[in-house]
């Protein structure tokens, strides 16, 4: 059931306020928040409905908010320059592709003005994950690695960074980043983005000194399957305990 299209590309992000109106609220008062960022051509409500048909109940906690952003439209270069939901632009689902540092960045600079939002409101970073599937996955990666924010961890599901990376850029120049715990997710029959991808960005946030939790599952293509789920439930309790 993948929602993610085979689309990612060039063109201008407009500037709007981020949508988050897609969120799971903890059953009692919230100590921590997870934004769980989808894949190209797909909204939060889609990756927050597909999460539930997963495991047959929704994908929440007693304590956590999970935040569920859209993407804005914009015109992008992999679905024919035309229209569709993605966190920035790409012009090859390949890591030796070069990145839209430009397009990465003026995203990267929403999300953040959100995030600073929930904290100002409360919740410190240290009580904050970022996570998603593919390009959603590389967006958590960038916020979590770049940018100097104390973030309690990161996941990524089925993603990829260019090899010309602006977090590796980040990673070498920063050591205090390294501290920051990513769980990695990805399907070992991906057809979309290969698993081969996936360990590449494996092995490039190691050398960064990236403590990184890597599992690959048989017979997974470019999905989320019951198996992720449940390791990323256990994982996010682990990191983001109830207070």
């Amino acid at each position: 059931m993948a929602i993610q299209t085979n689309s990612d590309c060039w063109g201008s992000i407009r500037e709007e306020p981020l949508n988050i109106e897609n969120i799971s609220r903890s059953k009692n008062e919230s100590t921590a928040i997870v934004y769980f960022f989808h894949g190209s051509g797909s909204n939060g409500h889609d990756i927050k409905t597909w999460l539930k048909s997963v495991c047959n109940e929704e994908f929440s906690f007693p304590h956590i908010n999970v935040i569920y952003p859209d993407a804005p439209l914009q015109r992008y270069r992999l679905n024919q320059n035309m229209e569709s939901n993605v966190w920035f632009n790409r012009e090859d689902l390949s890591e030796t592709s070069k990145e839209n540092k430009e397009s990465v960045n003026k995203m990267c600079k929403t999300v953040l003005k959100n995030i600073e939002e929930e904290v100002a409101k409360g919740t410190p970073y240290n009580r904050i994950v970022l996570g998603g599937f593919s390009m959603g996955g590389a967006l958590a990666l960038h916020l979590a690695y770049r940018f100097n924010k104390p973030f309690a961890g990161c996941f990524v599901i089925s993603s990829f960074l260019n090899n010309d990376s602006l977090v590796y850029e980040a990673l070498d120049a920063d050591s205090n980043a390294k501290k920051l715990p990513l769980i990695q997710l990805h399907g070992e029959s991906d057809t979309l983005i290969p698993l081969k991808s996936g360990l590449n960005l494996q092995k490039k946030l190691g050398e960064r000194g990236v403590n990184v939790t890597f599992k690959s599952y048989a017979n997974t293509d470019h999905e989320i399957v019951r198996e992720e789920v449940v390791l990323l439930k256990e994982w996010l309790l682990n990191t983001l305990p109830p207070l």
